[in-house]
Parts: C-alpha cells; sequence; structure tokens
C-alpha cells in the first residue's frame, strides 16, 4: 500500500479510544481515521471512510464487535479487521474468524505489539499465533459438528495443497512451513496464494476456519 496504514478505532470505552488515537498519531506511517463506539458506527464509518485495518472491541453496545467484523467483511474485500479480546471467552475467537476477523490482539498488550499487529493484518496477513490456533482446535472440537453443510469444500484442492493448508491451521507461518517440507520460500507463498483462490478465502484467517469446517483440521490432530 502507499501512503499511512489508515485505522478506525472502535471501542465502548472512551478513554481507550482516545489511547489508541494517541498512540497512533505519535506513529510514523500510521493515520487514524475515525473513532466508533458502537458497532452500527463502527460499519458506517467502516464504509465510509474505507480504513485499511478495523480495530474491534468484541463487546460493543447496539451491534457486537463480532456482528459488526461480518457486516464489514460482507459489504468490503478490503478492510481489515483486528479484534481486541480478552480471552476470557473462547468461543468468540472461532465466531469472529468465521465472521472475517483477520487477527487477534490481547487487550493488555504492549504498544509495540499493537503497532506491530496493525502492520501484519494491514500488509493482509493474519494475526493467528500457534498458542491462537491451538485454543482455536481445541474449541471447535469440543463442539458438535455444524449439522450444514460447509459452503467451501476442498474439492481440487492438491495433496500438498492440504499439507500446507493443515500446517496453516496450526499455526505455523510460511517460513516454518518451508522448514518443515524442506521447500524454498517462494513455492510455500505460491502454495498458500492457491489456496486462497481455490477456497475463496479472504485471508489466511480464512484458510484456518475452511480447515476446521472441512474436517482436515481437529481437536484430535
Amino acid at each position: 500500500m502507499t501512503g499511512p496504514v489508515r485505522v478506525l478505532v472502535a471501542d465502548d470505552q472512551t478513554l481507550l479510544r482516545d489511547s489508541f488515537r494517541v498512540l497512533l498519531d505519535a506513529t510514523p506511517g500510521f493515520a487514524v481515521v475515525g473513532e466508533a463506539g458502537t458497532g452500527r458506527e463502527t460499519v458506517r464509518l467502516a464504509l465510509d471512510r474505507r480504513p485499511h485495518v478495523v480495530l474491534m472491541d468484541v463487546s460493543m453496545p447496539d451491534m457486537t464487535g463480532i456482528e459488526a467484523t461480518a457486516e464489514i467483511c460482507r459489504q468490503t474485500s478490503d478492510v481489515r479487521v483486528l479484534i481486541l479480546t480478552t480471552f476470557d471467552l473462547d468461543e468468540y475467537v472461532y465466531a469472529a474468524l468465521r465472521a472475517g476477523a483477520s487477527g487477534f490482539l490481547l487487550k493488555d498488550a504492549t504498544a509495540a505489539d499493537l503497532v506491530a499487529a496493525i502492520r501484519v493484518v494491514a500488509a493482509g496477513d493474519a494475526l493467528l499465533a500457534p498458542s491462537v490456533t491451538r485454543r482455536l482446535i481445541a474449541a471447535f472440537g469440543a463442539q458438535p459438528r455444524p449439522s450444514h453443510v460447509f459452503h467451501r469444500t476442498l474439492a481440487g484442492v492438491t495433496d500438498r495443497e492440504r499439507e500446507i493448508l493443515t500446517l496453516i491451521a496450526r499455526g505455523l507461518s510460511n517460513t516454518d512451513i518451508a522448514g518443515h517440507l524442506t521447500l524454498s520460500l517462494a513455492t510455500v507463498k505460491s502454495h498458500v496464494g492457491r489456496l486462497l483462490t481455490k477456497l475463496h478465502a479472504r485471508d489466511r484467517a480464512q484458510l484456518v476456519v475452511v480447515a476446521y469446517e472441512t474436517g482436515l483440521v481437529t481437536a484430535a490432530n
């Protein structure tokens, strides 16, 4: 992208919004393009101002952060959502991924972690640490299998791509996957790009969802 990373801050606590704005406005390469205190206001501003990243609190008045994420992702293809969470309620993680979130950040993260996380998501990658994906697998494995058939399947995905998709769902980075499979980084990136296209996924986070919901990855493996 060219120019600064455009960020929309969404949190129902004014003090937190002010803190995030002060931090980002003081950081070169960032521009806060709006603040929202409710879910509906977040959706409206996201559609109007088209930030690169929405910093989204889960608990919001009138529309939850997850509902707002789903609406933003339904109506845009270029706005990324970074969820702010305490991880006290793990079910939010899976629901947010299903809604289209590109990553998660703990509310007690350091300023440096916040800046780094926004950069990662703005660049089109997903912020899913291995510890997060392990918790996600465990939470998903404990739930009953959905009664409906997931709209995406793994038809057309090669054996190598399935292998890479499994490793993505376990939280490995492209560099980790390259080392694990003894492939070049460029080759891994090429496979990931084909997976995104074949599975109609917005980003790496959505590949994780596909891996879980098609049964490729379970809590047991």
